[in-house]
């Protein structure tokens, strides 16, 4: 403990070393050029913030940085919920940025209280804000030496003009915290969400209780004093404390717009991309869509979905990840039935396309080769075609199908486009069947996959497509905004395969009357 208390101390010196370094001045300058400088830079805070915090400013500051910051700055009274990406510098700005700059620009400060997910990290959270006021060379020349007492590793030190700053773990009561006459006027909840208590719903309702009673009921109840509070985390889990905290905002706007009133309820939520076509940056400063399309595709779908984006995907709330085996295909004569099946989407790029080859003997259903990807529907043309000459499709007997009513000559068109070039036609077809709501028709399969009768091709297993496919399963549930083309993809393969088996291998039955009879008293 020691060792590691000594390595805090360390870091956090060498921390300060940097900011003294970083934070150069003009030793030259004369007052009248101070005044204008300083005068220029208060009139905007993100051009306050580039100027004093060169190290934290490495890039501009992005949109919502200067929209929440405005809005904090100009009212008094506000409940804000930042729910932004993963590594969108919600820290810097919530825990540092604005309030130093409401403290030493606006005199609109007395009180901060900084809750983090455990006291330690509140603590070092609340170091980055101490270091500025002892160490920054530009704050000192501008504003004079503020810092007087306490210690960021007791989590509660003060100013020069008796401006207090303490640092609590969540759930550790905040009840009384007072500074002379003075409560708490800017209370930050930063990063408390953590994935072990999701699925705990008295833990979370009991989160959401210390929120709107414990640290809310900390601020002082004049009807003029200040009371402003920041809660910043990214919206993973449909459970989450963030999440909660959404709903509840939602409400309460929802309230004040019937009632014809304003609010003071104010949400701004920020994914990493505008979307995930062209995975245009909502930073562009920061990163351009180039990073984020490698960051897409080096990490899991569901991860990135939950990190960066706000889409809650729950792990196995339909298919679970104990069913989703992996396991040897067999020769293509050996099925009893093989189709191709595609959902290919009606967006040229947007949606994912997917076609999977799905195998049936027996119970069994053997999916043996996929494409799962954006792009334009042409791409899967001459995946299919290419996967059509490497394996000589031609000799076994295999349905190719598209789902979808409406614009299916246009998607058989990109087929037939393909098959033109290569001097030969994949008999491609649309499944023109009416189907019920897609949720219910993939939810109704996953009984194949809890009978470990669904087996994927083990081949495959470090495929990106196989990878994707079992990603989309995983994440599927009602109400999700993850992609489903692939588990759709699917049921319209194994629903095409029953017909074609039903047929082909359903052997009848004939029973005599006589046998009916005895085997049931009362048919006479």
């Amino acid at each position: 403990m020691a060792l590691k208390y000594d390595k805090l101390l360390n870091d956090y010196d060498k921390h300060c070393q940097r900011i003294a370094k970083s934070t150069t001045i003009r030793i030259n300058e004369t007052p009248a050029e101070k005044v204008r400088r300083m005068r220029h830079l208060e009139a905007d805070y993100t051009r306050w913030f580039s100027y004093y915090f060169p190290n934290f400013a490495k890039k501009p500051c992005a949109w919502f940085h200067k929209r929440l910051a405005n809005k904090v700055i100009e009212n008094r009274h506000i409940r804000a919920l930042a729910e932004w990406y993963r590594s969108a510098a919600k820290s810097v700005h919530i825990d540092m940025g604005i309030p130093l700059f409401l403290y030493l620009v606006k005199g609109d400060l007395h009180y901060m209280l900084l809750i983090g997910e455990t006291e330690p990290k509140a603590r070092k959270l609340l170091s980055s804000l101490q270091a500025q006021l002892q160490h920054n060379q530009r704050i000192l020349n501008d504003y004079g030496q503020r810092f007087q007492y306490g210690d960021w590793a007791d989590g509660d030190f003060t100013t020069v003009d008796g401006v207090k700053f303490t640092a609590l773990g969540f759930m550790q009561s905040p009840r009384g915290a007072r500074e002379d006459e003075n409560r708490p006027d800017y209370i930050v909840i930063d990063d408390v969400d953590n994935k072990r208590h999701v699925n705990n719903d008295r833990l979370m309702r009991e989160a959401i209780e210390f929120i709107t009673e414990d640290v809310w009921g900390t601020f002082d109840t004049d009807p003029d004093a200040t009371d402003r509070f920041i809660y910043a985390n990214n919206n993973f889990h449909k459970n989450s404390i963030t999440n909660r905290l959404h709903q509840l905002f939602l409400q309460k706007q929802q309230q004040a717009l019937q009632d014809g009133d304003t609010t003071n309820y104010y949400l701004l939520k920020v994914c990493a991309v505008k979307n995930l076509n062209d995975f245009t940056p909502e930073w562009p400063e920061k990163a351009d869509a180039a990073y984020w399309r490698k960051k897409f595709n080096d990490i899991p779908y569901r991860s990135f979905m939950r990190e960066f984006m706000h889409v809650h995907i729950q792990d196995g709330a339909v298919f679970r990840h104990e069913d989703i085996v992996w396991g040897q295909m067999l020769p293509l004569k050996e099925y009893d039935g093989l189709c191709f099946y595609g959902d290919l989407s009606y967006k040229a790029a947007g949606d994912y396309k997917a076609m999977l080859l799905v195998g049936k003997i027996g119970r069994q259903y053997h999916i043996i080769h996929v494409y799962l990807r954006r792009g334009s529907r042409a791409k899967c043309a001459a995946w299919l075609y290419d996967l059509y000459e490497d394996l000589k499709l031609e000799r076994f007997n295999i349905s190719y199908v598209i789902e979808g009513l409406f614009a299916m000559d246009e998607f058989v068109n990109d087929f037939d486009t393909e098959g033109d070039e290569r001097g030969y036609h994949i008999p491609v077809t649309a499944d023109k069947r009416g189907k019920a709501d897609k949720y219910d028709r993939v939810e109704s399969t996953a009984g194949f996959f809890e009978r470990h009768n669904v087996i994927f091709n083990i081949l495959m297993q470090q495929n990106p497509d196989f990878i994707t496919l079992v990603d989309q399963f995983l994440a599927f549930e009602r109400g999700s905004q993850a992609n489903d083309d692939g588990p759709d993809a699917w049921h319209g393969a194994q629903a095409r395969l029953n017909k074609i088996t039903f047929v082909d291998k359903f052997q009848p039955r004939t029973v005599s009357r006589a046998e009916r009879r005895s085997k049931s008293k009362n048919n006479y």
